[in-house]
């Protein structure tokens, strides 16, 4: 379980993981995240407290793209006033 930009992620070898946009990642680079909460498997797990010393997530940013569209509908009822927006968020996919 990882920690990125507060929220928290399950990962494990080759998850693709969408996260919030990160500014400063570019396409192609590698991260590295230190923020490792829980470490686990089939035998032991390993809870930090807060976070697990010394154990890392290395992951490789795929895309920078938006979100799918959300569309946010308002509507008072019998006044004829209506109102739709869209919404995309930017997300990062890290794999």
């Amino acid at each position: 379980v990882v920690r990125l930009g507060g929220t928290q992620y399950k990962v494990t070898i080759d998850d693709v993981v969408v996260a919030e946009y990160l500014s400063d990642a570019r396409v192609g680079e590698t991260l590295e995240l230190d923020d490792v909460l829980l470490v686990g498997s089939a035998t032991a797990t390993v809870v930090g407290r807060p976070t697990v010393p010394d154990a890392r997530v290395v992951c490789a940013v795929e895309e920078q793209t938006k979100d799918a569209k959300v569309v946010v509908f308002k509507k008072r009822r019998r006044q004829n006033s209506r109102r739709r927006n869209g919404h995309r968020r930017k997300v990062t996919l890290l794999r």
